[in-house]
């Protein structure tokens, strides 16, 4: 049996604004390299990744100065105001017959493993494709809904609880996220007409009603999104380099 083709899926057209810095997130750099590129060398490295499609704002600035610009593997289109958009183009971009890894910019220390684990979803008939996650670990916290009562006007940071949540069953979603392209271009397309609130690919895909799987991944693979992340990321990225992967 053939294998589908899996083409990855980029959205990079964010801003980052909670990183505090003066270019969206994704072309801070770590160890001599962008965020974006560190995010798309583990992408490309694996054996069963065809091509990415990048969504980036049409007036990014920063994406042309990047080398990666004349990877043939890599191919750009515009990205759209909320994330559900730029990922709708990007799978726009492909055929009717590849399944679409859609991958967030600033997760870079996705590991080969768990890549290659989740691509064994397009295989199990259980499901129709599947995430990336990790169990909740921590006790979960609900805060009180009104803002009035929630937070202290001395201490802007501070919430009330209001109860705790039940950790049973609960999963931290994670990307990669993998499904057949026209599949999620359906689903996200519905979700989007209908108003929903589309939080990741997998939500639009539950929304349409299909049964959507989770593979469980590596806490490694965290997304940047607080100055606090990149020191992180670059301890996990060196581990990374020290543990190399080969396709079979």
């Amino acid at each position: 049996m053939t294998k589908p083709r899996v083409i990855a899926v980029i959205p990079a057209a964010g801003v980052g604004s909670r990183m505090q810095a003066d270019r969206p997130k994704q072309y801070l750099t770590i160890a001599g390299k962008t965020i974006l590129e560190h995010t798309l060398d583990a992408l490309l490295a694996h054996c069963d990744i065809d091509r990415v499609v990048l969504a980036v704002s049409p007036d990014d600035a920063y994406f042309p100065t990047l080398e990666l610009t004349s990877d043939e593997r890599v191919s750009v289109v515009h990205g759209g105001e909320e994330r559900a958009d730029s990922v709708l183009n990007g799978i726009k971009a492909l055929h009717g017959d590849e399944w679409a890894l859609v991958h967030d910019a600033a997760r870079p220390c996705v590991s080969q493993d768990d890549i290659s684990a989740l691509l064994n979803v397009i295989n199990d008939s259980t499901v129709t494709g599947g995430i990336l996650a990790t169990p909740v670990r921590d006790t979960m916290k609900r805060a009180v809904s009104n803002q009035e009562c929630s937070t202290s006007p001395a201490n802007p940071s501070l919430s009330v609880v209001s109860h705790t949540e039940s950790r049973a069953n609960l999963w931290h979603a994670l990307t990669p996220q993998l499904f057949p392209a026209p599949l999620l271009l359906n689903a996200l397309k519905k979700g989007l007409s209908d108003g929903v609130e589309i939080t990741d690919e997998a939500s639009a895909m539950e929304y349409a009603g299909y049964k959507v799987g989770m593979v469980n991944g590596s806490p490694a693979n965290i997304k940047i999104t607080h100055p606090a992340d990149l020191p992180l990321a670059e301890f996990y990225l060196h581990q990374k380099l020290k543990a190399p992967f080969a396709c079979e």
